[in-house]
């Protein structure tokens, strides 16, 4: 039998003056983005991107266009309706007509950029094929590994970041964190032919800069070394994650801190702590020694 006396207490507690008693944590009395809606849109973005393996599973070179249309409408309304919501997240107020006219342009900006995602994921899929030795076909890479997850949630995210759409970004990057254990930002910048081998524990700060053909191992973190704080105590949000050029491959439990800039071509061995800058073609070891490849 509960303590209803007690449970009243508690209530007053949790509620009673929340403003000055938790004032971290701001009552929130706008519309929200869910959750599910989208995981959803994620799964959209991949049954086109990937057609037949996520979504209608019948797929063939005739249906192709139908089921991409079907998709891309379907994308366009659940993908409206969230950046909807996600403008009113961070703004008090907002004209409602004016807010869905807005989302509405959003939207079709991020399906401009469509071709675009699914050609830099097929680039992918080659690089993980390329440095895999146990990859058998194209199709295992696309359904079974946890690394092409996390670099499709990377890549819708990382256009949803360039459109300045609040709070979908981080919730759709997060969404692959949770899933895959890997942590990449959407404000990275990430080319051509991106391959991250097992993955677990990756993390790649927001203003990483990472080229073409790099290769990533587990438990790598391209980080950030210091905070530069503004006059509120908080930190900057400047520069201060490392340039990765192509051809960089990082091996595993590595950190890569500060900005700087490894050069091309260079290769970094496991369990490195590295804060200084590489010319091109080296080879860093344990031992924080650099000789010319």
């Amino acid at each position: 039998m509960h303590n209803t006396e007690s449970i009243h207490k508690t209530v007053e507690r949790l509620t009673k003056n929340h403003k000055e008693v938790y004032p971290n944590i701001p009552i929130h009395e706008r519309r929200i983005p869910s959750l599910t809606c989208l995981t959803e849109i994620v799964e959209v973005v991949r049954s086109i991107v990937f057609p037949g393996y996520f979504g209608n599973s019948l797929v063939n070179e005739d249906s192709l266009i139908y089921n991409t249309g079907v998709c891309v409408q379907k994308l366009f309304h659940l993908l409206s309706s969230q950046i909807y919501d996600a403008l009113f997240f961070e703004q008090e107020e907002m004209d409602s007509y004016e807010g869905k006219e807005e989302a509405n342009q959003l939207t079709q900006s991020f399906l401009d950029k469509l071709p675009d995602i699914k050609y830099l994921l097929s680039t992918d899929v080659k690089a993980l094929f390329n440095t895999d030795p146990s990859a058998t076909s194209f199709g295992e890479i696309i359904f079974c590994y946890p690394a092409i997850k996390a670099i499709l949630n990377y890549r819708i995210a990382h256009e949803l970041y360039r459109l300045k759409i609040p709070v979908l970004p981080r919730i759709i990057s997060e969404l692959a964190h949770s899933e895959t254990g890997i942590d990449i930002h959407p404000g990275a910048k990430i080319g051509k032919y991106f391959s991250i081998d097992h993955g677990t524990g990756i993390v790649i700060g927001q203003t990483t800069i990472i080229g073409d053909h790099v290769t990533l191992y587990q438990g790598v973190t391209l980080g950030a070394r210091k905070f530069i704080l503004d006059e509120n105590g908080h930190p900057k949000d400047v520069p201060r994650h490392p340039i990765l050029e192509d051809y960089v491959t990082v091996y595993s439990n590595s950190s890569i801190l500060g900005r700087i800039t490894i050069g091309k071509g260079t290769i970094i061995g496991g369990n490195v702590w590295l804060t200084h800058d590489v010319p091109p073609n080296s080879k860093i070891q344990q031992t924080k020694c650099c000789e010319e490849a």
